[in-house]
């Protein structure tokens, strides 16, 4: 991936660069740099090749800088910040991490990548990756709290991929229970939380934001639900550093005050951006699945359902809205 990488640098202006200009500047033949370019295509980027030209990519691309993003911090996020890596690929960003949590990873260490080979979203689903196009990013925290209390942490990454949006300047978001974040009826960004826990230490939860930034429509064919990306939604460009950046910032001051101070303060911002309760919906569970009328949720963080009229609580499973 090193050289292949090296080509996307350069070829990320948008201008046109012959096979020769690269095969010189990347010290291998042009025959060389054509077949990585042909392995690029399995990023989901468009490449065009124009003979006399050269090759150009249908749209420049905009690399995740660690400085960058860093500075997007305030001095109180980037307090609790221990480290970023940002790679070119990974199968996911949630597996690497949840990979090295054994090596005793401090709280509030990051990683993005540029590229998902495996990503993956809740329920086991995969979570369309294409290059340089979205946000992947993945945070590791430790909790001192016993896994009882973290029932809530679900909606609190949520209020906090919220908060990041807004602030970006998006209105209409909502959040369907547990951590889905909607705008217009359009999926345009994902949370995954993975627990593990060590003998006698803390728990180690990785928390996975999933953000479509500017998704191409060939990548997005892959994606079996109704989705939109945020340059659609803003209608207008959108920095992935900067958003990446934001991301990290309202996740790391939320993850600390809910380590401090539990759910209770997450709960009436979380009912704000709520957009299921009050409708009909239908919640699958492992081995049933319930119809009701979504009631909220309680002060723990679960989903409330009435149906027949008995309401009842659920700490996990999948919502869908009946229309």
């Amino acid at each position: 991936m090193s050289l292949r990488f090296e080509i996307l640098k350069t070829l990320g202006d948008g201008q046109f660069h012959s096979g020769a200009q690269l095969g010189t500047a990347l010290g291998v033949s042009r025959t060389a740099v054509w077949k990585h370019l042909q392995a690029l295509g399995g990023l989901g980027l468009d490449i065009f090749a124009v003979p006399g030209k050269g090759y150009r990519l249908a749209h420049p691309l905009e690399l995740l800088q660690r400085d960058t993003v860093v500075n997007a911090l305030t001095a109180d996020s980037r307090a609790l910040l221990s480290g970023l890596e940002i790679h070119p690929q990974l199968t996911s960003t949630n597996s690497y991490l949840s990979g090295k949590a054994g090596a005793h990873l401090p709280s509030g260490y990051a990683c993005l990548s540029e590229y998902q080979s495996a990503g993956r979203g809740r329920r086991g689903r995969a979570w369309v990756s294409p290059f340089a196009a979205n946000v992947y990013l993945s945070l590791l925290w430790r909790f001192t709290m016993s896994p009882a209390s973290l029932s809530g942490l679900g909606l609190v990454s949520g209020v906090a991929v919220a908060r990041a949006l807004h602030q970006a300047g998006l209105r209409d978001i909502g959040l369907k229970w547990p951590n889905d974040v909607i705008w217009n009826g359009r999926k345009l960004a994902g949370t995954l939380l993975e627990m593990s826990c060590e003998s006698y230490g803390p728990l180690c939860v990785v928390i996975g934001i999933g953000l479509n930034i500017r998704m191409p429509a060939p990548a997005g064919e892959h994606i079996d639900q109704a989705w939109v990306d945020l340059e659609t939604a803003l209608s207008k460009a959108v920095s992935r550093n900067a958003m990446a950046g934001l991301l990290l910032h309202h996740l790391l001051l939320a993850l600390h005050r809910f380590q401090t101070t539990g759910l209770a303060p997450f709960i009436d911002e979380w009912r704000q951006w709520d957009i299921v309760t009050g409708k009909t919906i239908r919640l699958q569970l492992p081995n049933e699945t319930l119809t009701g009328i979504a009631k909220g949720v309680d002060r723990n963080g679960a989903l409330l359902l009435q149906s027949s009229g008995i309401i009842s609580s659920h700490m996990a499973g999948e919502v869908s809205v009946r229309m």
